[in-house]
């Protein structure tokens, strides 16, 4: 089987579940220059790469050179099946071009979050489009069959796969009191209720520092929130592969105040490097985090419940620890790479022959 894999974001997703694809699979991946390099290293030699520069969304000409490289490349490769990742506002405008391939969806996020600037409806063309869905948790799959009445056979539950995994790290190896947001900032993210945790954190636990890695909105807001600026230590850039792993293995709990969310990529490698997790229960989360086992669940907007959690994990080495291996036996089991990549497999199959008879319908 042949498969053009074409994404815009989540290099290191793509490239992982690429390889491991591509075991059983003719793969030629299609991924921006900025994602793919920096995890290139762990790309199968199997896997064919095609990167692309990807302008930004206000540049209409170049977004079209773009679109037009892709659809060209991906007409040679005439694939079997096409895999596209979430989708893209000026990309999903071109599938009636490749009508000719299935096509398969992975959505990541079936809602546009607060502040997300590419409209619903764009998004909703594109998964219609789609002769087969993959979501990451049950809830998703739930909201795609009644928002947008699909079938339940069409839409398929995989679990994201297992990223950042820290193999080479057995020992967790945690810097006492460190608490980690990590990950693109932006309005549903919540932020803003872990600094108004902070005072309540400290209080408690007074060598507590909270750490914030990320780019995304402008940071200066969340700065004229915090009370006790000095209990925080802002890295608002890019981070590197080499600069995550070295936060997520100095954290002692990995935290997401999300007000809305469909799932989290953050998740996955918080269990990776044998972190507990405190979460809010809003959409998918509660499917990645079993509450009590791998780490809490609280309420989202409530600072106090937030705390109440992190200073509970914070006070107890050995808790957090335990939490932290739970999770990383769960993900090491449910995201492993083979099992993703087998249970995708099933997916493009079922893309195939439900092509072919359509084809044979008309």
């Amino acid at each position: 089987m042949k498969v053009a894999f074409v994404s815009f974001d989540f290099g290191e997703y793509c490239v992982r579940l690429a390889s491991a694809v591509a075991q059983n699979t003719n793969i030629f991946l299609f991924l921006p220059e900025h994602e793919a390099e920096p995890y290139a290293h762990l790309l199968s030699s199997s896997v064919v790469l095609r990167m692309f520069k990807k302008p930004r969304l206000r540049q209409p000409l170049h977004q079209m050179l773009m679109v037009e490289g892709i659809v060209r490349g991906v007409r040679q490769f005439k694939p079997d099946v096409i895999h596209l990742q979430q989708g893209h506002m000026w990309f999903n405008f071109a599938l009636p071009l490749l009508g000719r391939y299935p096509l398969v969806v992975t959505s990541h996020d079936p809602i546009t979050h607060a502040g997300e600037k590419t409209p619903q409806q764009i998004f909703d063309w594109g998964c219609n489009r789609a002769g087969q869905i993959i979501v990451h948790v049950p809830q998703m799959k739930e909201l795609f069959i009644r928002r947008l009445h699909m079938p339940s056979g069409r839409v398929h539950v995989i679990p994201h796969v297992l990223c950042g995994d820290d193999a080479a790290q057995p020992r967790i190896q945690d810097e006492e009191h460190l608490v980690l947001f990590f990950g693109r900032m932006s309005e549903y993210k919540g932020l803003e209720y872990l600094i108004r945790a902070e005072p309540l954190i400290t209080d408690q636990v007074p060598q507590a520092r909270i750490v914030i890695a990320g780019t995304g909105e402008e940071f200066g807001r969340y700065r004229r929130m915090m009370t006790n600026p000095e209990r925080f230590i802002v890295h608002n850039e890019y981070v590197s592969n080499e600069k995550r792993a070295e936060l997520f293995r100095r954290a002692s709990v990995v935290v997401l105040p999300y007000i809305e969310a469909t799932q989290s990529g953050v998740i996955p490698v918080a269990c990776s490097f044998g972190k507990p997790v405190v979460a809010t229960a809003v959409g998918g989360l509660p499917a990645q985090v079993d509450d009590g086992e791998t780490g809490y669940l609280v309420p989202p907007r409530d600072e106090r419940a937030l705390a109440e959690a992190i200073v509970r994990l914070l006070r107890n080495r050995d808790l957090r620890h335990q939490l932290g291996a739970n999770g990383k036996r769960k993900i090491t089991s449910e995201c492993n790479p083979d099992v993703v990549a087998r249970d995708t497999l099933a997916v493009y199959q079922l893309a195939v022959s439900s092509g072919r008879s359509s084809r044979s319908d008309a």
